[in-house]
């Protein structure tokens, strides 16, 4: 008799402890950050929101992309809130209304050289891009983009190849739309590299196989603080990619998902961003500025103007005719 006292309580224990862990709170994020930075933002985010189960997939774009197609076309999706740095994605979702509006009171702080009029996205961090050079093989720095078309980068300077990398693509967009396509030619003919990624090409400048890169702030910085020999310099048009975050329209976890956003767009999270090598979009967070980096308004008023919808539409011919120039 006693058995069945103790085996009933618990079952009853257990059932209690199911339904608590059914009615807790479920978020999942599908991101291009770094493990570290979206680990770090996990961890931090969990602490502020116990009750939230908290779960992530850390993947290129393309392959977030890939993923949330795959999940369409079987009818469930698993994503809450998508983050990554391709703004041209977050328009074509818009248009197909994969997204819930949501503007966060934390909107308010953001600084960013695009903004959805009708909340459907928002920015939560800032890329930039600017010159990576090594320094043991450039005693010269460069002062300009158009330095990088001089002798001192002869055979030497390599960019990512923007069939393959969307920041490389944007870069492309930006330099081509600011610096006309005179500008590119000016490279090849001076002997500029193509590389398949971002990564590739810093590598390349960190080992001396370049003297010069096209680097994104965190790999460039990353690769300082472990001893490259590598310095960044950013000329005064800056190249300024901000990283969207939206959350995905009919997602069961609507509250978490707002939650989530709100804290990412916090002063305390975009600090955690600020430390992890890039800009953060509010001016109350401190930037390291001891690489380069300016604050996010600066960094706003300095950047190369881009077209988004025209980089959608033209994606192919800038490509093609890219590709057709570099050969």
């Amino acid at each position: 008799m006693r058995l069945g006292r103790v085996l009933a309580a618990a079952v009853a224990a257990f059932v209690a402890s199911a339904s608590a862990a059914a009615a807790a709170e479920q978020l999942t994020v599908y991101t291009s950050m770094k493990e570290s930075l979206i680990g770090q933002i996990r961890d931090a985010f969990a602490r502020r929101y116990p009750d939230i189960h908290f779960d992530y997939y850390s993947a290129g774009a393309g392959k977030l992309m890939a993923k949330i197609a795959a999940e369409r076309q079987s009818g469930k999706l698993t994503v809450d809130v998508l983050w990554h740095s391709e703004v041209p994605d977050f328009i074509q979702l818009k248009r197909q209304g994969m997204f819930e509006a949501y503007v966060s009171p934390e909107a308010k702080f953001v600084q960013s050289t695009i903004k959805d009029p009708d909340g459907y996205f928002t920015p939560a961090r800032l890329g930039t891009l600017g010159i990576a050079y090594n320094t043991r093989r450039v005693t010269n720095p460069p002062k300009s983009w158009a330095d990088l078309a001089d002798s001192r980068f002869r055979n030497g300077y390599g960019i990512a190849n923007p069939a393959l990398s969307g920041t490389a693509y944007m870069s492309l967009v930006a330099f081509t739309s600011n610096l006309g396509w005179e500008y590119i030619e000016k490279l090849k003919a001076n002997g500029a590299k193509i590389g398949a990624g971002s990564g590739e090409v810093v590598d390349d400048a960190a080992s001396g196989d370049l003297r010069a890169s096209l680097g994104a702030d965190y790999i460039v910085i990353d690769k300082i603080e472990k001893g490259a020999n590598l310095k960044i310099f950013y000329p005064e048009e800056m190249l300024v990619i901000p990283s969207p975050v939206a959350i995905l329209k009919g997602t069961p976890n609507l509250a978490a998902a707002k939650k989530f956003v709100d804290f990412l767009l916090s002063k305390d999270c975009q600090t955690i961003i600020a430390k992890s090598g890039t800009l953060p979009i509010r001016n109350d967070v401190e930037v390291e500025t001891k690489y380069g980096l300016v604050p996010a308004d600066q960094a706003v008023k300095r950047a190369f103007k881009i077209d988004y919808e025209q980089a959608m539409k033209d994606r192919e011919e800038i490509i093609t005719r890219f590709n057709k120039m570099m050969r």
